[in-house]
This record gives structure tokens, sequence and C-alpha cells, in this order.
């Protein structure tokens, strides 16, 4: 009753350093809902990233945890409410893969403000189109992060050589305005950011926060971004305002429903729209996703545990 269950990737220090410490870890990344759910009575520690939902009838069972390790950051997958009454501590690691987030969303933003990805496609196929993918300069523009933690202010950090004037909206902090970034009100971001980059948790309070009122009171002719969870944006309205040109371009790593195979039909039809549309990008939730921060969110969340 004393073991640790890894229940998804993670850099091999993990497993080596639990196992140092004399623990019984079982490395288990394929590990469907239904083994844990039969194994987890068993267990006083898990490791988790965004495949498994860690929810109260799972934790009901969960008589001997102690902690829950989540690889990254996002708690939205654990119920971290109904853990918190079962006296059971949380853990996450947002700072091992937070410049890893910044550095794809700067990439997708070059992606699509240069035509990168569309020009070198056509290429492929014997066209060389030059004047028709002229390219949008990031200098001089205004871009609007919203959600200043870690990956928010990761990302205002890289802007800096490209002579932005970064806003940046937080409704839980203040104080953070420096000589490249400014604390803005939400209405006054959306209207004057040439690019906006979505940079929050998902809860309840967040779903959706990109709607049609949000996508209406953009900037026209403004680019989209979002890193953080497909469900913080509303795929209908950000529809609608790329069919209008209120969005000239959008950069997404997520979506609502990443199960691409198994969509309902009013989903496929978004996602077909999304891949035909020359001016989006998506990319398989893989922004936190590099050889580094594979290692540093382990190596962070075992010190946060109380493994050195």
């Amino acid at each position: 009753m004393n073991e640790i269950i890894i229940t998804a990737p993670a850099h091999p220090i993990m497993e080596e350093t639990l196992a140092r410490y004399g623990e019984k870890v079982r490395y288990m990344p394929e590990i469907s809902y239904d083994e844990l759910y039969e194994i987890i009575p068993l267990c006083k520690g898990l490791i988790v990233s965004t495949r498994l939902p860690i929810n109260a009838s799972l934790l009901e069972k969960a008589v001997h945890l102690q902690w829950i390790g989540r690889l990254g950051s996002g708690m939205d997958i654990i119920d971290t409410a109904f853990a918190e009454k079962r006296g059971i501590k949380c853990y996450s690691s947002p700072e091992g893969n937070c410049d890893a987030v910044a550095e794809h969303a700067l990439g997708m933003l070059l992606n699509l403000s240069k035509k990168i990805a569309h020009a070198a496609e056509e290429v492929r196929e014997g066209k060389w189109m030059r004047e028709e993918n002229r390219g949008m300069e990031i200098r001089g523009k205004v871009v609007g992060i919203i959600g200043y933690g870690h990956t928010g202010s990761a990302f205002a950090k890289l802007l800096q050589g490209f002579g932005c004037r970064v806003l940046a909206h937080d409704k839980y902090k203040r104080g953070f305005q420096s000589d490249y970034v400014s604390d803005s009100p939400l209405p006054d971001l959306l209207k004057q950011s040439d690019i906006i980059s979505m940079h929050l948790p998902l809860n309840a309070e967040t779903r959706h926060f990109a709607d049609s009122d949000f996508f209406s009171s953009m900037k026209a002719g403004s680019i989209f971004i979002n890193t953080s969870r497909g469900e913080i944006s509303d795929e209908d309205a950000l529809i609608i305002a790329l069919k209008s040109g209120k969005v000239r371009g959008a950069a997404l790593d997520v979506l609502e429903n990443e199960k691409i195979n198994n969509l309902t039909g009013e989903q496929k039809i978004r996602f077909q729209f999304f891949n035909s549309h020359p001016n989006v990008i998506i990319t398989p939730h893989i922004a936190g996703y590099s050889t580094e921060s594979f290692f540093k969110m382990s190596q962070i969340l075992l010190q946060k545990i109380g493994y050195e």
C-alpha cells in the first residue's frame, strides 16, 4: 500500500530518484483509467499528465494516496478540491515547460506572419508564389498576452528583441509591469493588440473565455494564438471571426477535442475548416514538449514533492 504509479511518459530521472529513496515504483505510461481505478487503493503517490482524469470517483478509492504530481502545468484534469478534502497534496511543474511553450508560441507566430508553412507547401507543389506570400513583420506590433503566469511571462521575454509593445492582462496578478510590458485592462488589450496569445489555465471561469464577444472586441485583422487549453476558445466563435476577417490568422496548439479520430459531426466540420484555412496552423498539443522540458518537468516535480 505504498506504491508510486507513474501514469505518463516521464524522464528516467523520475523513476531512478524515487527508487533511490526506496520507493516502490511502477512505470505505467500506457495505463488505462480502468486499470488505474483497480490499483489506486495501493498508491501513496501518483504521477500524471494530461491523459487520465483524476476525478472524485477515482480519488474515493485512493485510501492511501498522499500526493499527486502533475508533469507540466494545468490542474484541470485533477479534482483538486476533492483531493484537498481528502488531505491529498497536489503539485505541478509549470516552470519545467514554460520556456518550451513560449518558444512554440513564438514559432507559430513567426510561421503564420511570414506564411512559412503555406509557402513551403506551395513550393512542394511546384509553385513559386512570392507576392502572394508577402509576410508581416512583428517589429512594432502590439502583442496582447492574456494570463501572465509562467508561460505568459516567458513569452513576453522572448518578444523583447522584436521591438514589440506588450500588453498583458491577468485577473489575479498586479505589479508585473516592466520596461517592455504594460499591465492592461482586458478591453484595452483586445482593442489595441495586433496579436493575442492565450496563456490561461482551464477552469469554470475560463472555459470559452475567447467567445463571440471576445473576438468581436478584437482589433480587426489580428492574429490569435492559443497554446493553453482548447476549451479556452469557443471554436465556433473563432470560425466566425476568421470568416469575417476580424481574425486574420490563428495558431492553435490545442483544440476543444484533441481526439481527432473520435470527433462529433460538428467537430469534424470545424476541424476541416481549420485544416483548409490558409491562415490557420494547428499543432498536436506539443508546445510544452521539448527534450529539455521532458527532463525539467520531472526534476522540478521531484524537488517540490520532497525528493531532492
